[in-house]
């Protein structure tokens, strides 16, 4: 087995439960991938491994309003007329790609990846890694991270997209992106992973570890033994451009209502 699948098999079970993965603080990047275009130093993984951590992903995104100490949201600023327009070319933008992909077979063709498409989700995301790694360095409202389908049938609908941004991004960085007064970008904090001989304790009923733990300080995370990652992933934002309103096309609660299969 590759190291790198050996590294995501052990991980896997307490990220599924915790739905999230972490970095240190100066990460590894074989042993602590990160969504975005950090995925260029994402190992490559095969089967039910592969298929098991980007499901991690996206559930982690899925949950983040009952998060608490373990989520961070942008601060929602003063809205403005400027910030408004600004924010009305992003969603043409962001309409612009959904509407080259309402085919999802012609999202396939472009190398956007499902994920786990046989798990019942209310959310199905397509995910380019080229698109992730331009996203790292450029904002682009017509290349999303992950386009966002609901599955009818055998057919998928397209319904949104979701775009990230570096970890190391400041408010005022987030801002120059996509003003803040419109939405608020997300990111996962704060996961204290246990120790091997402890990970049952994931599915207890009141955890200590993982991102529904009780812990949520590396000092509480190095008593119980385990170790401590003060950021997971990248900023992430979903974004609905076919709306009719601007509530409904950065609707941050719709996001908290899928929990892709969980």
């Amino acid at each position: 087995m590759k190291k790198s699948n050996f590294l995501w098999l052990v991980l896997l079970p307490i990220l599924v439960m915790s739905v999230a993965w972490g970095q240190t603080d100066k990460p590894s990047s074989k042993a602590t991938p990160q969504m975005g275009s950090d995925m260029k130093d994402m190992p490559e993984m095969d089967g039910d491994a592969g298929a098991s951590a980007h499901h991690a992903m996206h559930s982690m995104e899925m949950r983040h309003m009952d998060m608490g100490p373990h989520m961070r949201m942008t601060v929602l600023r003063d809205s403005n007329a400027a910030d408004d327009q600004r924010a009305e070319k992003i969603v043409a933008g962001a309409r612009a790609a959904a509407d080259r992909y309402q085919d999802y077979h012609v999202a396939l063709a472009d190398g956007f990846k499902i994920f786990l498409p046989n798990v019942p989700q209310k959310q199905y995301h397509f995910t380019s890694r080229r698109n992730a790694i331009e996203a790292q360095f450029r904002f682009n409202p017509e290349r999303p991270t992950s386009l966002l389908y609901e599955k009818h049938g055998d057919d998928y609908k397209l319904i949104g997209v979701m775009y990230t941004a570096p970890k190391r991004m400041s408010e005022n960085d987030l801002n120059k992106r996509i003003p803040l007064s419109v939405a608020q970008w997300h990111e996962h904090v704060n996961l204290c992973v246990p120790p091997k001989d402890r990970r049952q304790e994931l599915w207890g009923p009141h955890p200590q570890f993982g991102l529904n733990g009780s812990i949520t300080t590396k000092q509480d995370c190095d008593i119980a033994g385990g170790k401590f990652y003060p950021v997971i992933f990248n900023w992430m934002v979903h974004v609905y451009p076919f709306e009719k309103d601007k509530q409904s096309i950065w609707d941050v609660d719709r996001q908290h209502d899928h929990h892709d299969g969980d």
